[in-house]
């Protein structure tokens, strides 16, 4: 080619820093001023290591990955497409952009194949260094464990390629190196020329030598796709089957025809099978699996199945073990393997006896404590066990009905098929929520007579029940009149930049909803509210314009009581905040469609306004005009919902439900009504009872964590069930303040207990029964008020949510609190006077 060598242009950038180059270099498609070089004193093995002498310019040189042109821009797209598309869905990330594939270059000596290697390996953005000796190739390797390694085997004399590479093999870390050497043309064109001597030696792949650029970037992709990227997902493979042997559950992995591929030693143990007598052999064939076929549809369609199988051991005796089964499946295509995951009963048993339960007065009243053995599970998440729906039933509470529904199930393991099935049926009809709600059997009435079937219904009916949506996707307009409908008209005020970076992280459980109240001037609603709703596109789902939307929040903040301490239009949004937190789970994605999602957040924003700052007792014992007018039942949120829909109808200029059919406005307006009613706490465990009752299944009492399993796909969207997670939804969001970090926790302990202690006061000061007599604000120990709320109402209830939707967060925090609560209750912090100097200490 007539030029010097790229090779000597970057060594002397290496020594002295400069950022020109000659013109020459300029076939690589970058020019120096692009090029990443490292300083002159560096020490690091990977910048810097001579082959004998210090003055040699063949010594190891380091390349990385720089700015690059239109051109190398592309090569690099092209490599994570590749990357992207081998990506298996469920399994290990096996490649990260992050960290560019490293390569190591063993040449002897300067030429133009070398360098055309070198460019290839920077327009992929690859790492490479490049050694001349033995010595160096094998410690530059040892430093780096580089997965692809060129070797130059054209020129004996000048550097051993067959040496460096039987030396690379004989180290335990190129186990999964892909090795290439590079060859003479003319030796592949030879008639009797054979690649098996270097491949004897351990060479992967041979490299017939080209000064092409274009060829050399696309041997390299062909060799990351066809050795690297295996080698990859193997080593991966092998760590997972380490880890799988060392695990504790019984862990099955089968082809797409659930045929046995693996086993790990815990099921050899548990079962007494070994590997060879189960390998190729149909999983379902020894044991059973209730609607089997259910199970098979779902896993077919990519989607996780949890429930029970009833395994059969060797000893000849069955087994029934609740757990998970997870296809594994590249992205867009069909599942290829189904990995089951049980927990064996003799783990379980071990976790009882050396994992006794104890009573640690730092964790909140229920709160399992488990001290001893430990598995896979317990040591994730910070230590939380991640039990998912099995930890349901291990809480404090047991309602009656769940306890008709233990002993129905106990009966039936003795029972004969025919009962088994009768028996199933009546614990589908008492895991319903409305037992009393009747009902006209078809046999009553004359035949052909709808006059009477009309009225005996309808002095039947208790009122119109909560009516379940269509489910329908984010694009079905099905359901909402868009005539006249203007989209994205809303014109935002404007914000400063402080408030911008804020609203940023409104999706994260520590958002800072005191420091948006205080750059709002106390209208946070508003601006959280179009936020949020924003990112759930409700303008959509409820095909409102959006200056519609922005005027309903406007409207509805403005009817929240600035004057009280807490409930205010802040608790509002952070009501609000909660539910977005939560929708976002991934739980709760597969279940809720975009209008239960709209739903969830209209109810929340609406769910206190115009609150009095007084409870609903105090509004009956002081014959207020709302407790007249709701006969002292269920006051304070008959009176949210109904004005709620009251300022919403009052104006078309703030209806956001003006543009929805007759039937979808019906279905919106009792489910948001309903939520608000499940805000009253008076019903709170009969709601947290009929949710634990319906996710979760009891079976043994010896069987792993109380023999609990969880209910498909198919219980959990059916519309019942769908009302029951979204009232437990708002009502975790309700009162997620002793879940939130410790400076919000504390913030808004000490704004309920000032609005409970006004309330104390005015009762005192008018004659009336004092409601909350220990809510005085002489002697209220602000601690202990916090830890029996968390005790009694808000751990077993954020037990169960956190078990339902996986948000680790919810528990950390609480814990955290209450440990906190707890140390201030020992060193005598108890008036709220104390706390609030005890603020003030933190903002100071």
């Amino acid at each position: 080619m007539g030029c010097t060598p790229s090779f000597l242009h970057h060594h002397h950038h290496y020594h002295h820093q400069t950022t020109t180059t000659s013109s020459n270099s300029n076939h690589r498609n970058g020019s120096a001023e692009d090029t990443e070089v490292a300083p002159a004193d560096s020490t690091s093995n990977s910048t810097h290591m001579t082959s004998g002498s210090t003055s040699s310019p063949r010594s190891l040189r380091l390349f990385k990955k720089s700015k690059v042109d239109k051109t190398v821009k592309s090569s690099k797209s092209t490599t994570r497409a590749v990357q992207n598309e081998t990506g298996v869905q469920g399994g290990f990330t096996l490649t990260d952009e992050r960290h560019a594939t490293k390569v190591l270059l063993a040449f002897g000596s300067d030429d133009l194949q070398g360098d055309a290697i070198c460019s290839a390996c920077e327009e992929l953005g690859y790492e490479f260094s490049l050694a001349s000796t033995r010595e160096t190739v094998l410690e530059a390797f040892q430093a780096t464990n580089h997965e692809i390694v060129v070797i130059d085997t054209r020129n004996p004399k000048i550097i051993d390629g067959e040496s460096i590479c039987k030396a690379l093999r004989s180290l335990k870390t190129a186990q999964y190196t892909v090795i290439v050497g590079v060859v003479r043309r003319s030796t592949t064109e030879k008639e009797d020329s054979s690649v098996a001597p270097l491949l004897s030696m351990g060479f992967n792949r041979v490299f017939t030598e080209t000064y092409s650029l274009v060829q050399s970037v696309n041997e390299l992709l062909q060799l990351y796709v066809s050795d690297v990227q295996p080698r990859l997902q193997l080593s991966s493979a092998q760590a997972a089957y380490v880890a799988l042997d060392k695990c504790s559950d019984v862990v099955h992995i089968t082809d797409q025809n659930l045929n046995i591929q693996y086993m790990n030693r815990s099921s050899e143990r548990f079962l007494g099978f070994s590997m060879e007598d189960v390998a190729g052999k149909s999983l379902l064939e020894a044991n059973s699996v209730d609607n089997r076929d259910l199970m098979v549809q779902q896993l077919q369609r990519g989607r996780e199945w949890e429930g029970v199988i009833s395994w059969r051991r060797k000893t000849g005796d069955c087994v029934v073990l609740s757990g998970r089964v997870i296809p594994v499946y590249i992205t867009g295509r069909s599942p290829t393997h189904y990995v089951f995951i049980h927990e064996s009963q003799s783990v379980a048993l071990d976790k009882r006896i050396s994992g006794t339960l104890v009573k640690n007065p730092e964790l909140p009243k229920g709160t399992n404590n488990r001290k001893g053995s430990a598995d896979l599970k317990s040591i994730s998440s910070d230590g939380l066990r991640r039990q998912s729906i099995a930890k349901l039933h291990n809480l404090s509470i047991e309602a009656p009905i769940t306890k008709v529904i233990a002993l129905i199930t106990s009966v039936q393991e003795n029972a004969s098929l025919e009962d088994i099935q009768t028996l199933d049926k009546v614990i589908d009809i008492l895991r319903t929520t409305e037992l009393y709600s009747p009902q006209l059997k078809d046999d009553k009435g004359k035949p052909g007579d709808p006059v009477t079937n009309d009225l005996i219904g309808a002095l039947l009916s208790s009122g119109p029940a909560v009516t379940p949506f269509a489910r329908r996707s984010s694009s079905d307009s099905g359901s909402v009149s868009r005539i006249g409908l203007s989209r994205s008209t809303f014109k935002p005020v404007n914000m400063s930049h402080q408030m911008k970076e804020l609203l940023d992280t409104s999706l994260l459980w520590d958002f800072d909803i005191f420091k948006l109240e205080e750059l709002s001037s106390k209208r946070p609603l508003v601006y959280l509210g179009m936020n949020l709703m924003n990112h759930f596109d409700v303008s959509s789902s409820l095909g409102c314009d959006e200056n519609v939307l922005h005027n309903w929040l406007v409207i509805i903040e403005m009817n929240y009581n600035s004057k009280n301490s807490y409930h205010t239009s802040t608790h509002a949004a952070d009501v609000m905040q909660a539910t977005a937190g939560f929708l976002e789970r991934e739980r709760l994605k597969q279940i809720l469609d975009p209008l239960d999602e709209a739903v969830c957040l209209v109810a929340a924003a609406a769910h206190d306004v115009d609150h009095p700052g007084k409870s609903s007792a105090f509004l009956c014992n002081s014959n207020h005009e709302l407790a007249i007018l709701y006969n002292d039942l269920c006051v304070l949120e008959s009176h949210h919902s109904a004005l709620a829909f009251k300022l919403t109808m009052s104006d078309d200029r703030v209806n956001i439900f003006k543009c929805l059919e007759r039937d979808v406005y019906k279905a919106v307006r009792q489910n948001v009504i309903d939520m608000i009613l499940a805000t009253e706490m008076t019903r709170h465990f009969e709601h947290l009872a009929k949710f634990v009752n319906v996710f979760s299944i009891k079976k043994e009492d010896d069987s792993p964590d109380g023999g609990r399993s969880s209910p498909d796909i198919g219980v959990l969207t059916a519309p019942e069930n769908i009302t029951l997670i979204k009232r437990m939804l708002i009502k975790c969001a309700d009162v997620s303040n002793p879940t939130r970090p410790v400076r919000m926790c504390v913030e808004w302990a000490v704004r309920i207990a000032e609005e409970y202690f006004n309330q104390t006061d005015e009762e005192k000061e008018n004659h009336l029964p004092v409601v909350m007599p220990l809510f005085d604000r002489a002697t209220c120990s602000i601690p202990k008020s916090q830890i029996g709320f968390m005790d009694f109402i808000i751990n077993d209830m954020f037990e169960t949510w956190e078990a339902f939707i996986e948000m680790p967060e919810l528990l950390q925090n609480m814990q955290h609190n209450y440990k906190f609560w707890k140390e201030k209750e020992k060193f005598g912090i108890h008036r709220i006077q104390d706390v609030i100097t005890m603020q003030r200490t933190w903002k100071d």
